[in-house]
């Protein structure tokens, strides 16, 4: 029989895919001995099978019972009891951390009588009644679909009629009646009084914690991150502890280092007499836990001993939530902390230095992508700005945009190419597709612990908080900014800085990160470039963290490139070599005509005249990207695309051509010549048509003019004293027969050239593996073939029978929505479909051709997750795009490390 409830002795941290994230870390700190209340947590198992048949699994409810009644034993009360409740609430938990997407119900157990038990028991009626107007918010909004905003504004309205500005400034009384106007909201919306019965609440609170997993937000936020949609979230059923309990009480976040900047320190917020919702919500402004230690140093220094513990245990940076209840600290959740892209770098090298991890765990603590956001430029010191505001900087970064005020205005001005801040009193977990579409995010409440900060770091978005001095009217479509008294409105441009806090009017100009100047010209550039000791810092962590990733790497980073000046650039990102050059790039522009000449040639003469007018420009573009990249290989691709890339297209050519034959003007012969090229070259479906290998083997000569001008630059090179290493590589290989024909050709014309030059020419001559039928007849095509490339995108196509361009915006919302995927294939290798293909071409092609050089040049050579693959298939070389082969050093890097750990 499956086991689906465990007691938080039962678990430890290892246990995450079962008891997800918080139940895991909460029976560790168990283990640890540190004080969290009392608690059961129900398996991701159980809510998988919930979703799967719409009900909770038959044994779940006995389990439940069972630890219960273990815990209602344990604290000497029952859930409930009208004379001394036990109270408790229900975490959602699951295996990855997603900070607010899912539900958390708190208080559960009160009711008409047991409020009265509670109050009398704790002698604060106060703190009673705030308790039960919490948990009828929390549940009518989480458990029942009522519309939050009910709950709000009845709150609110209570407050303006008394004049108070806040939730402590309400009464005993002010609490009885606003839990009257809650269950009112609550009979009127479900017909239906509020549940009286607390093992009902429980349950259903249990059973809307499994429904979360499926919201829309949470589907938003697994689909950024990559999580799949298949785990489930466990759910967490915890004894209370009380933060409002009065002024002795309260309730904070805290880290055990900067989440934002890596610096160690004391880092938190926490507010007096308040539950955890308060903290996170950023309905109220924080105190620090600098004031927490004026306040209650007693349990300042229990909290600063437990953070030093943790870290140490964990061997990182932890986010710790916590209540204090009449004196006493209680831990509530503990994690490795989310932290913005630098805080990442900084905090893994000082891990290192402090000697809590090796150099090889600092390389896996850091991703590509954070590397990635520390490339983006930032604002220019020496501009002149216009400071109209400050706030807390809670994740880094510098981003300029419209002023939008809800999700609806954050992606409509984002679709309409529009790039946008979100500005928000403070953000709840409903706001999540306003932040993933927005540049950066701003509100006017919220610590560095509220939900806003936590999910932009998250995401390694830009984002301010708590600027206090903004009143943001969403109904008005205004901003006031108090202490300038100046109205901006929606559609206004402003800037955030994200590592100062300060809020700028209009457009403020950006330079490159100083991470970037590293990147492209060297450590003392870098460091020269760093305003302050704390950039050069993270400088200085960026390149230990990425030399050693190149130290201990086994993959090979090479770029896509096709002019000089892209091959200038890989090199100065650190690319070993191009890996991809598409000369179909070379024939656009002012040369269409010259190969417009070939496919309109009608003899050998007119043919052979076309490919010797485009001999020496094909020669002058070999001999810019190989000088560029002089001792690296240039991986040169033979053109590829269907020949109707190259003409006019058919419905255009034909409007025109009609439109002038209506204004009496004569069609010319090589108009006419160039409509009927267009409409012999026109295809059905062009990307499996007449294209790659198949337009060398149609066309005698085009491929051999490549090669020509491929081996002449290389000659004229070598004569120079330079070091050329280039490699022909044949597209769209389908057969083995294919190859043979093409390599036959070049080696001849290799041999005539390096008879005429005088000099030695060893050239590879490789294909690209786009067709499922390549890599499953590899072991014959490697027989003629010195290197394999993955075409991962046609690949990807061929496999799937997608059309790209077609399927993407026609119907992957709805793969993504009953997820068939979690991540799109185009970006993420498929690796139980074509990753078992590429796994198949590498391991059929050694099999015969033992010395196969083995690599891949589809967009997926740039992405963290497939990197990742490629390593453990075995490929020699990934190849990128420039700008990302940074991203794809580190990743190679953290590759090989993962791979020799397992």
């Amino acid at each position: 029989m499956t086991k689906y409830v465990y007691s938080f002795i039962e678990g430890n941290r290892d246990m995450k895919d079962l008891l997800g994230g918080k139940g895991a870390n909460l029976a560790e700190m168990v283990h640890l001995g540190l004080p969290v209340p009392s608690g059961f947590t129900i398996t991701t198992e159980a809510c998988r099978a919930y979703l799967a048949e719409g009900k909770t699994p038959e044994t779940l409810d006995v389990e439940v019972t069972a630890h219960l009644r273990s815990v209602e034993e344990e604290m000497g009360k029952k859930l409930g009891d009208a004379e001394d409740p036990l109270l408790v609430s229900v975490r959602s938990g699951a295996k990855f951390s997603m900070p607010g997407m899912m539900e958390t119900v708190l208080n559960i157990g009160l009711n008409d009588q047991s409020v009265e038990g509670l109050a009398k028991q704790s002698g604060n009626d106060r703190f009673a009644w705030d308790s039960y107007r919490r948990l009828i918010q929390m549940f009518g909004k989480t458990v029942q679909d009522i519309d939050g905003d009910l709950f709000s504004n009845a709150l609110h309205g209570l407050q303006e009629r008394k004049g108070y500005k806040g939730d402590l400034d309400m009464t005993t009384e002010d609490l009885k009646e606003l839990v009257a106007e809650y269950k009112a909201i609550v009979r009127e919306q479900t017909g239906a009084d509020f549940p009286q019965d607390p093992r009902e609440q429980m349950d259903l609170a249990i059973e809307a914690v499994f429904r979360s997993w499926n919201t829309d937000r949470a589907r938003i936020y697994r689909r950024r991150e990559r999580i799949p949609n298949d785990l489930g979230t466990a759910v967490n059923i915890v004894t209370m502890v009380f933060g409002n309990m009065g002024e002795t009480s309260g309730t904070g976040v805290c880290f055990t280092r900067d989440p934002s900047t890596g610096h160690s320190g004391v880092y938190g917020d926490y507010l007096i007499n308040a539950q955890g919702e308060d903290v996170v919500a950023g309905i109220r402004n924080t105190l620090s836990l600098a004031d927490l230690e004026k306040i209650d140093p007693k349990s300042y220094k229990e909290l600063r001993d437990i953070m030093n513990r943790l870290e140490t245990h964990y061997r990182d940076l932890c986010d710790i939530e916590f209540t204090i209840q009449q004196g006493k600290l209680w831990m509530l959740q503990t994690r490795v902390g989310k932290r913005t892209p630098a805080a990442a770098f900084r905090v893994a090298a000082q891990l290192v230095d402090e000697r809590l991890i090796t150099t090889d765990e600092a390389v896996t603590r850091v991703t590509g992508e954070q590397l990635t956001s520390l490339l983006f430029p930032q604002f220019d010191p020496k501009a002149q700005k216009v400071v109209i505001s400050k706030g807390m900087p809670a994740s880094p970064g510098a981003a300029v945009g419209e002023i939008v005020l809800n999700n609806d205005q954050a992606l409509a001005r984002t679709q309409a190419g529009a790039s946008v801040i979100l500005v928000r009193r403070e953000t709840n977990p409903d706001d999540l597709a306003g932040m993933v579409a927005a540049s950066g995010v701003l509100t006017a409440r919220g610590g560095k612990t509220s939900h806003a900060a936590v999910v932009a770091r998250g995401m390694g978005r830009c984002c301010v908080v708590g600027a206090d001095d903004l009143v943001v009217d969403e109904n008005a479509g205004t901003v006031y900014v108090r202490s300038k008294d100046r109205t901006f409105n929606a559609g206004d441009v402003i800037a955030i800085d994200g590592t100062t806090g300060e809020v700028f009017e209009g457009e403020v100009p950006v330079v490159d990160s100083p991470v970037m100047t590293y990147i492209t010209h060297g450590l003392e550039a870098g460091l020269a470039a760093s305003p302050d000791d704390d950039t050069k810092e993270l400088v200085t962590a960026v390149h230990r963290i990425l030399t050693h990733a190149d130290e201990v790497r086994h993959l090979e980073v090479r770029a896509n490139a096709d002019t000089p000046e892209d091959a200038i650039r890989s090199r100065a990102f650190g690319a070993q070599g191009v890996g991809l050059c598409r000369t179909e790039h070379m024939f656009l522009g002012d040369r269409r005509k010259l190969i417009e000449a070939v496919i309109l040639a009608e003899t050998d003469k007119e043919r052979e005249d076309a490919f010797e007018a485009l001999v020496p420009l094909q020669k002058s573009d070999f001999i810019g990207i190989f000088s560029a990249m002089d001792g690296l290989p240039v991986t040169v691709r033979l053109i590829d695309p269907p020949l109707h890339e190259f003409l006019p297209d058919l419905t255009e050519m034909t409007v025109q051509l009609a439109l002038k034959k209506e204004r009496g003007e004569e069609i010319t012969e090589h108009e006419k010549k160039v409509l009927a090229a267009v409409r012999a070259t026109h295809e059905q479906n062009p990307m499996l048509g007449l294209r790659g290998v198949r337009l060398g083997l149609k066309i005698p000569g085009l491929f051999a003019l490549q090669i020509r001008a491929i081996a002449e630059a290389a000659a004229d090179l070598k004569k120079a004293g330079k070091d050329p290493r280039p490699e022909i590589m044949v597209p769209l290989i389908g057969s083995v027969r294919e190859l043979q024909i093409i390599r036959d050709e070049a080696e001849v014309i290799l041999a005539e050239v390096s008879e005429a030059s005088g000099v030695e020419l060893s050239i590879p001559i490789g294909n690209m593996i786009e067709l499922p039928r390549a890599a499953l007849t590899a072991d014959d095509i490697a027989q003629e073939s010195d290197f394999f490339s993955f075409g991962t995108n046609d690949l990807t196509q061929t496999t799937w029978g997608f059309s790209r361009d077609d399927v993407e915006s026609a119907f992957f919302n709805e793969y993504f929505d009953d997820a068939i995927f979690g991540v799109s294939p185009f970006e993420t290798i498929d690796v139980h479909g074509v990753g078992q293909l590429v796994q198949a071409g590498v391991e059929r092609g050694r099999s015969t051709n033992a010395d196969l050089h083995c690599g891949v040049c589809g967009e997926h050579g740039g992405d963290p997750a497939s990197i990742h693959f490629f390593h453990k298939v075995g490929l020699d070389y990934v190849s990128c795009s420039p700008f990302r082969v940074p991203v794809a050093r580190l990743e190679a890097g953290r590759a090989a490390i993962s791979n020799e750990a397992e």
